[in-house]
């Protein structure tokens, strides 16, 4: 998630990004990376970019290197402010959630404030803007649901992708002709459940004959598919919750 963020901000024309990861690969061309973090006053921001079992030794000796004011961004997920303060000391901090789709400006990510100002928020949300829509939070205790659904989502989505795919081939379609069928439809709903005021209950309805191709398979589908996706999403809701 690091690497997405940080193409769209090469993208966007951001200066001054120092990169600090001990095993650099596939950075944008002009970017390098360090193994510590540079000398000097501090940042202005800190980007918090690595799995959240790899903070503690991550953030060895980080804490005096910042300034006071250094406004801290995590998309650590599962890592709570007062992990963060505890490792770092006590700054301002906005948690994210973003997703992959960020690697194409088409990602969401949730951001929650603590002890940022509004001039802080507002960097932050304009940093994450780059990747997608921004949504705030009203309580931190909410990233665990949101990391179920949407920082998790896209592999769901993969998932129903390759279902659907190996259901075509199964029905006598060649692997390749299933796969452009499959990624195409995904693709081509999703657009049209992104279109303003769309409303996905709407759009089923309206594509659904009665006693036809569609109603017979959403028969199947629509049964089995709500009380999966609870499951699914409550599994990785309470994963976010461990990890935290």
């Amino acid at each position: 998630m690091g690497g997405a963020l940080l193409h769209r901000w090469h993208a966007a024309g951001l200066a001054d990004i120092n990169v600090i990861d001990p095993s650099p690969h596939a950075l944008p061309a002009g970017v390098a990376a360090a193994a510590a973090p540079p000398p000097g006053a501090g940042p202005d921001v800190l980007v918090l970019a690595v799995k959240p079992q790899l903070f503690a030794a991550a953030s060895a000796g980080l804490a005096e290197r910042l300034r006071p004011d250094t406004l801290v961004i995590s998309v650590m997920a599962g890592v709570t402010c007062a992990g963060i303060i505890e490792r770092l000391g006590d700054r301002p901090i906005v948690r994210t959630m973003p997703n992959t789709p960020a690697r194409l400006g088409q990602g969401v990510t949730a951001l929650f404030g603590h002890g940022a100002d509004a001039a802080q928020c507002a960097r932050a949300e304009a940093l994450l803007a780059a990747a997608g829509t921004t949504v705030w939070l009203d309580h931190e205790d909410q990233f665990n649901a949101v990391t179920g659904l949407s920082g998790s989502g896209p592999a769901y989505v993969f998932a129903f992708i390759e279902a659907l795919t190996e259901a075509g081939i199964a029905h006598g379609l060649s692997p390749a002709l299933a796969a452009t069928l499959a990624r195409a439809t995904v693709t081509g709903a999703a657009a049209l459940a992104a279109e303003p005021d769309a409303d996905p209950a709407a759009l089923r309805v309206a594509v659904t004959s009665p006693g036809g191709t569609t109603a017979a398979g959403l028969s199947v589908l629509v049964d089995r598919l709500r009380p999966l996706m609870a499951d699914t999403v409550a599994a990785a809701t309470a994963r976010s919750r461990e990890l935290g």
